[in-house]
């Protein structure tokens, strides 16, 4: 009676993958039907326009308040946005190249992977803000407040950060060649594996002064006086 049984398994198995399969396929395809997947197709307007800003490379809207607008890959290349009022506004992945946001608020705003190259931003307030995996090379942020703001993985060769506060900042993991960071305030910031290849840092409090050893790039064309009289 056993080797019978024995005989039959074999037979038995196949019935019963196919009946878990099918059992599995139902479950799938319920779980499709019951939570189906939400593709956002809405396409902006033309013109596009958000409280009176046109929305498009070079528009003026100097003080505008486009607080928790979205503003996803906005085209704003060359943009003046000086003193607007863009806290909380979902600005990621948008095109931000040239473009003038001087003491403007973004406070809470979402920058990430936004292209920043040659960006205005001083005096600005970016007091939480998420600049992560932003391209910023040559960005002017000169005495601007990055305080709980994150600068992870950020590219910034060049960016102009003198008196910029970094309080509580994350800038782990970024590069700031050449950067510089003359008279700025590091202060409980994140710096694990950012880049200070060339940085300037005269002045600067909590910067990780010994980071580099030997001439820096800027040295040999703007040496220090103590440099020049050696």
């Amino acid at each position: 009676m056993l080797a019978h049984s024995k005989r039959l398994l074999p037979g038995l198995v196949l019935p019963v993958l196919a009946v878990a399969s099918m059992m599995a396929a139902g479950t799938l395809e319920a779980a499709a039907t019951d939570y189906p997947v939400i593709h956002n197709t809405e396409e902006r307007p033309d013109p596009w326009i958000e409280n009176g800003c046109t929305i498009a490379p070079k528009t003026n809207c100097d003080g505008v308040d486009l607080r928790h607008v979205d503003l996803r890959q906005a085209n704003l290349e060359g943009a003046s946005l000086k003193g607007a009022n863009l806290a909380r506004a979902n600005l990621t992945h948008a095109n931000l190249q040239g473009a003038d946001l001087s003491s403007a608020n973004l406070d809470g705003a979402n920058l990430k992977t936004a292209f920043m190259g040659t960006v205005k931003l001083m005096r600005a307030s970016l007091r939480g803000a998420d600049l992560s995996f932003t391209r910023m090379a040559k960005a002017n942020l000169s005495e601007a407040d990055l305080t709980a703001a994150t600068l992870e993985k950020a590219m910034a060769k060049g960016a102009n950060f003198s008196r910029a506060r970094f309080v509580n900042t994350d800038v782990m993991e970024t590069k700031f060649y050449e950067a510089d960071l003359s008279n700025a305030v590091f202060d409980g910031a994140k710096i694990r594996f950012a880049i200070f290849q060339d940085a300037y840092m005269e002045g600067c409090e909590g910067c990780p002064h010994t980071w580099q050893r030997g001439t820096k790039t800027w040295e040999q064309d703007h040496p220090t006086p103590s440099q020049a009289a050696r």
